[in-house]
This record gives structure tokens, sequence and C-alpha cells, in this order.
């Protein structure tokens, strides 16, 4: 697919259907995802695939929120990935504190579009959570106290009639500028 109708097409789906993610397609998702570029080839991530029904829902309830109003379609989802937060390399840390920067978590999130963006390619809808009961979810996935769960991924097949949504953004000329502010 050219480059640009891929990201046209990859939006943050809030609806799916049941039919099961053929493994070769969820593979093709992780491998771009295990691919993508990182800081000093940190390669920070560790990626906890849900698969399991009852696991699955009970992450899935851990996204709703303190009123049960976020994220509702989660349990729709086929499978849940998990993006774990692993040590950096020392020259990333060093250089991290020296910048101000958290670059594990540019590079979770390069790694996380990676894989949404295969997902469309594939036919797949996703949607990156970030509202989620993060204590719960890792106790439930038995991921180490100390590490940190940054982002979760929804995926899922959307219904054949599902909205495909036109992109709305800024004009260009407010959000690029050449040479200068």
């Amino acid at each position: 697919m050219d480059f640009i109708k891929l990201v046209e097409l990859r939006q943050s789906d809030r609806k799916f259907t049941d039919r099961k993610i053929e493994d070769e397609k969820l593979l093709k998702c992780l491998e771009v995802g295990r691919l993508a570029p990182s800081a000093s080839n940190s390669q920070p991530w560790t990626f906890v695939v849900v698969k399991d029904e009852n696991l699955k829902n009970e992450v899935a309830q851990n996204t709703f929120g303190p009123l049960k109003s976020f994220n509702k379609f989660v349990p729709q989802a086929n499978i849940i990935i998990a993006i774990v937060q692993e040590k950096k390399k020392l020259l990333t840390e060093i250089g991290g504190r020296i910048k101000d920067k958290d670059y594990a978590l540019i590079d979770i999130g390069i790694a996380a579009e990676h894989i949404c963006l295969q997902a469309a390619e594939e036919g797949l809808g996703t949607c990156m959570l970030g509202w989620f009961d993060e204590k719960k979810v890792k106790e439930l996935l038995k991921v180490p106290e100390k590490k940190n769960i940054p982002l979760l991924i929804a995926m899922g097949y959307t219904p054949d009639d599902y909205l495909h949504r036109k992109k709305t953004r800024k004009k260009p000329d407010q959000v690029i500028k050449y040479n200068t502010y």
C-alpha cells in the first residue's frame, strides 16, 4: 500500500468484531514493532500479547476509568498488546538525563505506531490506550512491579460498516515552519 494511504487509513478504532486475528498477521505486527528504531538501539520494550479470552477481558475491565466511562469498547478487541518498558542502555539513560528526555517512551511510541500501521496494512483495527489501571494490569500480566506499561494496544477486526473517519488536522502552515519558529 502507498504509505500516505496507509497513514490515512490508520485510525483509533473503537468497535471490533469477534473474528479471530490470524497468527501470521499478528506476527507481522509484532515483527515491525520489534524492528522499530530506538535510541542507541536500546529496544526498551517487551510486547505482552494477551490472547486468552478471560485474561483479555480482565485487562479490558481495567481500562474503563474511575467512572467506568472510558474505553468501554476494549472488551470487543480480539487481542490486547501491553508494551512493557524495559531498561535502557546506559548511554541512552545518561543522554536522557543530560537532555531531560525519556528516550524509552519516545521509542515505545515509535514501536507502537509501527505495530498499528502494520495492523492497518493487514486489515486490522487498533486503538492505543494510555488510560488504564497500570498496577492492576501489571498484576494480571505478572509484570515485575518495578517495570512500567506506558501503552496498551487493543486490536481486532472492525465491522465492514464501521465508519472510516476523515482525518481533520490543523492546516500545514499551522504546524510546519521553515528555518525559524
